[in-house]
């Protein structure tokens, strides 16, 4: 097992690099340190003077990636690259272009993003495992067509029906709970029912949907059709074989979902105005930080990651043969 997670360890290294580098391409290549600076300063300040003294405040006047004024270790540890990029790998992500510790702003803001997140997460899981499930056990019938169908339907309609909708409805119309906002504690458990509730919604038709073609393949194999030859009921053999079985690509569905547990939802924390990882990656793209962008990316691609390496462990755990592999 030991040997099996060093390798993943290993691979991911290589990728983390490559995402490392892309991003500082796209950047501070693509997208010159001067222009960031022009459009930080708006049309009417952008002077020569102006442009340098904005990059000197902000550590954009370096070299990109050697320094030849500089000797020795320096020559490569006082440039943009080594500053905004590789520092990156030891998680410091330095000051927003607006002065603010991104650090902090990160483990301030991930909480709320958490609070949404990890309930929109288990709840949906349940629902939509136990409708496919059952679409599963009654396939073929006016049940299984009717779930399909219901499914095409919620799977075209745009997740912002669903945000809006929910916020007319529940809070405008039925006043059960605040159409926005959120506080931390038990208060705040109210600011997290309609979000919740729309996540698990949004999700159920496709998620109905890729589970239930995942067990309608398990059921057409050999083991099922030995294990009702013993004599086995169709529920146990749904529960005991064909659910364990069907671990693996569930367990591979769930690993796209790992790094919005600290991302956030974009769209939700913005309508329901939740002060998340969702929402501060949002508002820097309004106001063109690029320092909270950048590093909101590179936080994404490690958590993304960490989620491939557990995903794999977690195959370990559900199938032994694969630790050979």
């Amino acid at each position: 097992m030991l040997a099996y997670i060093t390798r993943r360890l290993l691979y991911a290294i290589p990728i983390l690099i490559g995402v490392n580098l892309i991003t500082f391409a796209l950047f501070f290549i693509v997208n010159t340190p001067d222009n960031i600076a022009r459009m930080q300063l708006g049309v009417k300040n952008v002077t020569p003077e102006a442009i340098q003294k904005w990059k000197a405040n902000h550590g954009y006047d370096k070299p990109l990636l050697y320094n030849e004024n500089k000797n020795g270790s320096e020559a490569l540890t006082e440039t943009i690259f080594y500053t905004k990029s590789v520092r990156l790998f030891v998680f410091d992500f330095g000051v927003s272009d607006e002065g603010r510790d991104i650090s902090h702003d990160i483990s301030q803001r991930m909480w709320p993003s958490l609070a949404i997140a990890i309930p929109s997460l288990i709840v949906g899981l349940l629902v939509n495992i136990s409708l496919s499930m059952l679409l599963a056990f009654f396939r073929g019938s006016y049940i299984d067509v009717t779930g399909v169908i219901t499914g095409v339907v919620l799977i075209s309609i745009s997740a912002l029906f669903y945000i809006i909708g929910g916020q007319y409805i529940m809070s405008k119309l039925w006043h059960l709970v605040p159409i926005s906002g959120y506080t931390e504690g038990v208060a705040g458990f109210k600011f997290l029912i309609l979000p919740v509730a729309i996540a698990v919604i949004g999700g159920v038709g496709s998620g109905t949907r890729w589970y239930r073609t995942i067990f309608l393949e398990e059921i057409n194999k050999d083991y099922v059709r030995t294990a009702r030859a013993k004599g086995l009921s169709e529920l146990r053999v749904l529960f005991r074989h064909i659910l364990k079985n069907a671990m693996i690509p569930i367990l591979t569905g769930v690993v796209v979902i790992i790094p919005l547990l600290f991302m956030g939802s974009l769209l939700t924390e913005s309508f329901f105005g939740i002060p998340g990882l969702g929402s501060y990656t949002i508002d820097a793209i309004h106001a063109q930080d690029f320092a909270i962008v950048r590093a909101m990316v590179f936080l994404g691609s490690v958590l993304y990651i960490i989620g491939l390496i557990l995903t794999d462990i977690s195959y370990t755990l559900v199938d032994p043969r694969i630790r050979l592999s």
